[in-house]
């Protein structure tokens, strides 16, 4: 059995100073892990043992879906990711080095890479396929703020799998088997799950879906509807109205432009024009009337930068994710003072979207999509201390195309048209994705068909984060006083306290943890001779197993304290039926 007084154990009675989640405080405070540098940590023997259960469950699980476990090295060649253009395209993320050779090398952030080229290598025939592989394995990604414990981290292990078929058929049903897979593997983790609909990102693909644990420390933010609609917001699309036709346009009133000295802010515009300039049906301006410029220096995976003028409806924020992933694998950042002073012509507090789009040199203008052709808009008039009014969408401006860059609200319409929105935190613990071909056609990966026709393979993508997992867990199972994990991922089973100084309460206390760990139960004795029942007390508390038994002072009277860690609840057993009421407690 494990001893405290000889385990490699030591608590903590202060947080660490940087934790700001409870999941981060607690597992450092009971020692389950140690931090070793910014988003780097080491598992202590207690978080090993919950680590390897959490991964024993997703490998039951992956098993039973019929998928097959390989394993992949962490360090790569940079070839294959260049065929890929994910040597340029994951950025500064990507941890890249050199061999005493001069040979490129990478830290895998994933690995579609290698397991296309794997199937490539040994499959040659559809009757090859389906075939489904996995791997538990670490990943390195170069976070640029890793914060939270382990949940936002450089090193970080995952389950990563992969599915190969024929047709896209095939692939519905493997990514339909691996999807059922992820419902009963954060079951038994016993985390509430949501599946929102998500973008595919840099990954690609037809389909994309993450499996999101709500919380309010969740770096994510999804939307559900009333009717069972959820997505990821960077995943969620605006309900636009219907573009008029060219008629319609042409009979609205030509746009016009009126000084605004000063008026560079959207609150300030929508006071001016309602002090100055009020709108002939009486209603007064709003902030909604207006589009909103926001101007960024685009710069492509190959270095290029260019500037880019979004526009958004003046009563909305830019949401940074959605930006991010509506111009991937483009970076972007803010315009600075000096990029308006290397772009005289970009009026700051006065851009509007003319001259932008399409026709300008080398400039790209991209709209919010209720921006469709016909609609009109209060917009900058690219000259200082003027705006326009009537600015018409598709008469007065044309642009490269629409972006889905404003934040989503609660209230806003679902894409489904199954009710308004309510916006969720959530924490991301699974990801799939029907990846399609553009692996398999980056790194030839075909197989002869039912004709003997080359054909190109299409995948899928499924990947779980393990040490995440073990995160979230401890931020949902937890107290003021510790841990209390549940039973299918608690480090030990059993917590045997001998608390006091009489010699019978060491040896009975050893009696029934021998006992315990003769039935296949995995006990922690703490056996400490000079530590008070206090400190054990609160030990016991902060590592939170399941179940604690406490023999001490009720042995005069012949009893044994038995407690619940998740419930709270604590009941004294005579000490003759002690070892057969924890028994049946630990097998329940």
């Amino acid at each position: 059995m494990l001893r405290m007084s000889s385990s490699f154990i030591r608590t903590l009675r202060e947080d660490p100073a940087e934790a700001e989640f409870a999941s981060h405080k607690l597992l450092v405070r009971a020692g389950y892990i140690r931090r070793t540098a910014p988003g780097i940590y080491t598992w202590l023997p207690l978080g090993l043992k919950v680590l390897r259960k959490v991964e024993t469950i997703v490998r039951e699980e992956m098993d039973a879906a019929g998928s097959h476990e390989i394993l992949f090295p962490a360090l790569l060649p940079r070839e294959p990711y260049e065929e890929t253009n994910r040597w340029s395209e994951y950025g500064d993320n990507l941890f890249r080095l050199t061999d005493r050779k001069g040979a490129d090398m990478l830290l895998g952030p994933t690995h579609e890479e290698m397991f296309t080229l794997a199937v490539k290598d040994l499959f040659t025939s559809y009757k090859d396929l389906p075939i489904s592989l996995y791997q538990v394995q670490t990943k390195y990604r170069d976070e640029a703020r890793p914060r939270a414990g382990l949940l936002r981290v450089r090193e970080f292990i995952m389950k990563d799998a992969y599915s190969f078929d024929i047709d896209d058929e095939g692939l519905e049903r493997s990514y339909m088997i691996m999807r059922g897979a992820y419902q009963r593997v954060f079951a038994r983790l016993g985390l509430e799950i949501v599946i929102a609909q998500a973008d595919a990102g840099a990954m690609g693909g037809s389909r994309s879906e993450e499996f999101l644990h709500p919380t309010p420390v969740g770096e994510d933010t999804f939307a559900l509807s009333p009717a069972g609609y959820a997505a990821n917001v960077e995943a969620v699309t605006t309900v636009a109205g219907e573009p008029l036709d060219a008629d319609a346009i042409a009979a609205l009133p030509a746009a016009r432009e009126i000084e605004t000295p000063g008026v560079t802010t959207i609150d300030a515009l929508v006071s001016f024009l309602n002090e100055n300039a009020p709108r002939e049906d009486s209603r007064a301006w709003e902030a909604v009337d207006t589009l909103k410029a926001l101007v960024y220096v685009e710069k492509t995976p190959e270095g290029e930068e260019s500037p880019l003028l979004v526009m958004i409806p003046g009563d909305r924020q830019a949401d940074e994710k959605r930006l991010e992933t509506a111009l991937a694998p483009n970076e972007v950042r803010p315009f600075t003072d000096e990029d308006f002073a290397k772009y005289p012509n970009v009026k700051k507090g006065y851009i509007g979207p003319q001259g932008w789009g399409l026709e300008a040199n080398g400039y790209r203008l991209l709209l919010d999509p209720r921006a469709v052709d016909g609609t009109s808009w209060v917009t900058g008039a690219n000259r200082e201390g003027a705006h326009a009014l009537g600015v018409v969408a598709g008469r007065d401006f044309v642009a490269d195309g629409f972006a889905e860059v404003a934040e989503v609200r609660d209230g806003d319409p679902s894409p489904d048209g199954s009710g308004p929105l309510t916006l969720t935190r959530g924490m991301e613990m699974g990801h799939i994705f029907q990846l399609g071909r553009k692996y398999a056609e980056a790194l030839g990966l075909k197989v002869l068909d039912e004709n003997g026709k080359q054909q190109v393979v299409t995948m899928g993508s499924y990947g779980i984060g393990v040490t995440r997992a073990v995160a979230a867990i401890a931020e949902t199972n937890h107290d003021e006083k510790g841990l209390a994990w549940p039973r299918a991922v608690a480090p030990l089973d059993v917590h045997v306290l001998a608390t006091g100084k009489n010699q019978e309460v060491f040896e009975k206390a050893e009696e029934i943890a021998a006992a315990l760990e003769a039935e296949g139960f995995d006990v922690l004795y703490d056996d400490r001779p000079k530590v008070s029942p206090g400190v054990k007390f609160k030990d016991a508390e902060l590592l939170g197993l399941p179940t604690t038994v406490v023999v001490g002072r009720g042995l005069e009277k012949g009893v044994v304290e038995v407690r619940d860690r998740r419930s709270g609840a604590s009941r004294e057993v005579p000490v003759e039926a002690a070892l057969a009421e924890i028994l049946a407690e630990l097998r329940a």
